[in-house]
């Protein structure tokens, strides 16, 4: 399969999630991807276990197959000049995440590199961006999370803040770097100019926070904490069945009226308290006690076949080990098996004519490749 970024070279100057995350959607497709690690060590989320899969924590595993690491200390001048060579001769695209003011140190920073190569693409990956006063301050994905306002709206009013299970600010903002990085390759084609790309955590949250941003601005109201709920539609919510949880997503009159019909109370689609969807929102605590009350009489696959056959959304909450063991799991082919048979990762939700990207390599151990930039003999263990 011919991948749409086969001879691309990426440099990733990259560690932890966000630029990694970038690194390996770029690898999936097609991008030889040069992982540049600290020899001591390597990328801290190497050891971010256990769980440990085949010799890295399993979230390492999960975002750097299909690259190659090299161990290059850039304190030492002879090989932070091999890979600033390396980048202005070979390389396409350079994405990093590096502390703020390291690349600048270092001379691996968009303005040296690029006076060098102005064909380059350079993405800069930061916690709060390129401008402000908190420029130059560190972030992770949690701390994003609470700055930016998600754990504000996610979660249930009265309890604890959580964040959301996966690190959504970290992958969002790689997925922005690399929807930068390819609109930047696109108009290179045409321009054979490169150019500086900025994205960051910060940037990311706001983003997430788009819909919840227009409620305010036109209502006026603090977005609250509504659980499972979305603030705009009802019933649209996990509901209790006898046996386990169901999501249930009447979003609009027609579907509500089925709604009530399948679960035997067609009055309610006439009631003034619920007869739109704006008057359910006013109304949702009266319309989710209703409807709380009559899901959980029955199992939870009861309502996923009733609501189904009246075509109303709906969706069992699934623990991953039932997600993994789902036939439709199974039918999308997104779990895919190392070459060498070892081991399963998620792959990338994207097909080209029905064929998705493969798992062409594994996540290499750290130096697994210094010979790509190193000469033979300077090959650390």
């Amino acid at each position: 399969m011919q991948l749409p970024l086969d001879n691309t070279i990426v440099v990733e100057l990259g560690h932890s999630v966000a630029a990694p995350i970038a690194g390996l959607v770029l690898a999936e497709l097609g991008a030889t991807v040069i992982k540049v690690e600290n020899p001591q060590g390597g990328d801290d989320a190497r050891n971010w276990g256990p769980p440990f899969l085949h010799g890295a924590a399993g979230m390492f595993q999960a975002i750097n197959r299909n690259k190659y690491s090299v161990a290059l200390d850039l304190k030492n001048d002879g090989e932070r000049e091999t890979l600033r060579r390396y980048i202005t001769e070979h390389a396409d695209v350079v994405v990093q995440n590096m502390r703020p003011g390291l690349v600048e140190r270092y001379g691996l920073d968009a303005a040296t590199l690029r006076k060098h190569s102005p064909q380059l693409i350079y993405c800069n990956l930061t916690a709060f961006g390129a401008a402000g006063p908190l420029k130059n301050t560190p972030g992770y994905d949690p701390l994003l999370q609470a700055f930016g306002g998600l754990m504000s709206v996610t979660g249930h009013e009265g309890a604890e803040p959580v964040r959301t299970g996966p690190s959504i600010i970290d992958q969002g903002a790689g997925m922005w770097a690399v929807i930068g990085i390819l609109s930047a390759l696109l108009r290179r084609k045409d321009s054979g100019e490169g150019c500086e790309v900025n994205t960051s955590l910060f940037e990311t949250a706001l983003s997430w926070m788009c819909m919840a941003t227009a409620a305010y601005l036109a209502s006026g109201n603090v977005p609250k904490r509504v659980g499972s709920e979305n603030g705009g539609m009802a019933p649209y919510k996990a509901y209790q069945a006898a046996d386990g949880w169901v999501v249930i997503a009447a979003a609009n009159d027609n579907l509500f009226r089925r709604f009530s019909q399948a679960v035997g109370h067609p009055e309610w689609a006439d009631d003034p308290d619920m007869n739109t969807n704006s008057n359910r929102v006013r109304n949702r605590v009266k319309v989710n006690a209703l409807v709380a009350d009559v899901i959980r009489t029955k199992p939870r696959q009861y309502w996923i076949d009733t609501l189904a056959a009246v075509s109303v959304p709906c969706a069992p909450l699934q623990t991953l080990d039932e997600v993994l063991n789902h036939p439709q799991t199974a039918a999308v082919e997104m779990l895919q098996t190392s070459a060498d048979g070892k081991f399963q990762l998620m792959g990338l939700p994207l097909q080209f004519d029905g064929e998705r990207p493969a798992f062409r390599k594994n996540p290499p151990a750290l130096a697994e490749d210094n010979d790509v930039l190193l000469p033979k003999g300077a090959r650390r263990a």
